[in-house]
């Protein structure tokens, strides 16, 4: 749920519990406004304890020369920035942990957001987009190298 979602939904909440109880104190069950007060407030707490970690995340960009991660939990980010050639990708425990990004002096560990039965078969994909990654850069790098340079010019 989104931010404005989480509050209409709370605002909604408060104002159904104010009127049910509202009409049972005007009918002399004067015991359920407070509750009804301490069910608003309860609820309240909770869903700013959800709306703490509504936005955590991790996200992974990789592009020709560069894989960058960035993790959001809570209030806290982590960003790395890897060369794809350079990195080592591996599980931090056995094959169930979450997966370790380390290279160049930087270590990140990323899939808290993927089952730990399915973390095996992340980590060996983003391993083979890594690969493709190194392959296409070396390819333009082969080419850029065997291409004739033109020494003719133009006035």
């Amino acid at each position: 749920m989104s931010p404005a979602q989480v509050i209409a939904f709370y605002l909604s909440l408060c104002a159904w519990s104010l009127a049910i109880a509202g009409a049972c104190w005007w009918r002399g069950a004067t015991l359920v406004l407070p509750f009804a007060g301490i069910e608003i407030v309860a609820v309240g707490i909770a869903l700013c304890i959800y709306a703490r970690h509504a936005t955590d995340r991790e996200h992974l960009t990789l592009e020709p020369g560069r894989l960058t991660i960035e993790c959001t939990i809570g209030m806290r980010t982590d960003q790395a920035a890897f060369a794809p050639g350079w990195v080592r990708i591996e599980p931090e425990h056995g094959d169930r942990s979450l997966i370790e990004v380390s290279g160049q002096g930087q270590r990140i560990s990323i899939g808290r957001f993927v089952r730990p039965e399915q973390r095996r078969a992340f980590a060996d994909e983003l391993r083979t987009a890594l690969g493709r990654c190194g392959a296409v850069r070396r390819a333009a790098e082969k080419t850029a190298a065997t291409m004739p340079v033109n020494s003719q010019t133009t006035t």
